[in-house]
């Protein structure tokens, strides 16, 4: 599904990729809409679990901003399949099922969120842009990481950090310059 796009892929297909007879395959998911859930739910329960154990361990703002980061590179790095189908067959489900990932979207999103907010004193309409543009940076890098050109996922999750922290800070001298 990563590699044909929903609509190039048949049940027959998804069977022969996994190896089962497709009778065996219908046998586990009724069809194709059944995969794609379980793949876009299983992500973002995964993430949800995931981030929450990263952060269990972080002390302060920028350190759980970083294993937010950390977790969710590292998520990438490990399942660049499952995140390109994430990101390009997110509005494929029809609305029961989409309504399902969006509730679990919402929850990592407000995590994501309640990080930025932490670290960054602004109004609302600001916060929401900043945690898009960071969602933005950490959901595509699928389509250009390779650990053998760009590092390790703490690497990745450094620089993005950096330009998070580093535009967090900008745009707090930029408000008080134009304030003043």
């Amino acid at each position: 599904m990563a590699r044909h796009g929903y609509h190039g892929m048949s049940m027959r297909d998804l069977a022969r990729a996994t190896g089962k007879a497709p009778a065996s395959f219908y046998s586990h998911f009724a069809s194709k809409e059944a995969v794609l859930l379980a793949i876009q739910e299983g992500a973002f329960l995964e993430l949800l679990a995931s981030a929450d154990a990263a952060l269990g361990g972080a002390g302060g703002p920028k350190a759980r901003l970083y294993a937010f980061i950390l977790n969710h590179v590292t998520y990438v790095a490990e399942h660049p399949d499952v995140m390109r189908v994430l990101v390009n067959e997110a509005a494929t489900l029809p609305r029961p099922e989409r309504d399902i990932v969006r509730r679990l979207k919402e929850r990592y999103y407000a995590l994501g969120r309640s990080l930025v907010e932490a670290n960054f004193v602004a109004d609302r309409i600001e916060i929401e842009r900043t945690t898009y543009a960071i969602f933005g940076m950490l959901n595509w890098a699928y389509g250009w990481y390779s650990e053998e050109r760009h590092g390790s996922p703490s690497d990745v999750a450094r620089t993005i950090r950096r330009l998070v922290l580093g535009g967090l800070s900008l745009a707090v001298s930029d408000e008080r310059a134009e304030a003043s």
